[in-house]
């Protein structure tokens, strides 16, 4: 799953990065207004986190062009801790949820995660194929007999967002779009490569293909 981060504050704009990352999210960065504006609404993110008071454009214009624009892409507005009237605003802009400065990142992690859960097409807290878990937090497959699959950071994503969408036809454009980040590069059959692998841990059955389409999860 993809995440955009609109944080002018270099140094937490890095750490956020770097935890989301390590949590298994592909993440974008824009350190201003405008360059944030522009990704939110041309990028299809699954969730944003948006500090209000950003150059170039502040916070809550920028949300209020992504909603003007019939944007429902999921967002955690940043504030002050004794801004209440911006957490207000915000709110009645369309933000999905809000977090004071100075705050824990394992919070924002948190609330994100229960941002994301609500916006999918499977928002269940437990996500499962057959006699295989999905822990999220260790990023393994764990079974009912105890046992354990390590994941790759990119079989994490991916199975991720195939979980979080079952039933779905998802083509490789989309699943290249929630995968990587912007600027990421990679081979253009690299998601067969992924698809064959999750086939291999979960059973061939579990991912249909759906030639000149795309894929559709079938947990």
């Amino acid at each position: 799953m993809r995440l955009l981060v609109v944080e002018d504050d270099a140094d937490l704009g890095e750490r956020l990065r770097v935890r989301l990352e390590h949590a298994g999210y592909a993440v974008d960065v824009a350190d201003n207004g405008i360059d944030g504006a522009h990704l939110g609404a041309t990028e299809p993110y699954d969730a944003a986190v948006l500090d209000l008071g950003l150059p170039g454009k502040p916070g809550l214009a920028v949300l209020r062009e992504w909603r003007a624009a019939g944007s429902r892409l999921p967002v955690l507005i940043l504030t002050a801790r004794n801004g209440w009237a911006e957490r207000v605003e915000g709110l009645q802009a369309g933000a999905d949820d809000y977090l004071g400065k100075p705050f824990h990142i394992e919070e924002l992690l948190a609330r994100l995660q229960a941002l994301l859960r609500r916006s999918a097409s499977m928002p269940a807290l437990e996500l499962r194929s057959g006699p295989w878990r999905l822990d999220e937090a260790r990023q393994c497959l764990c079974g009912d007999d105890g046992g354990e699959q390590a994941l790759t950071a990119t079989e994490f994503r991916l199975l991720r967002y195939f979980m979080r969408h079952p039933q779905e036809l998802l083509s490789k454009t989309r699943l290249y779009e929630h995968v990587y980040g912007y600027d990421a590069e990679h081979d253009s059959n690299v998601i067969e490569v992924y698809v064959r692998r999750l086939r291999s841990l979960l059973g061939a059955a579990c991912i249909e293909t759906r030639r000149g389409q795309g894929y559709v999860f079938i947990p």
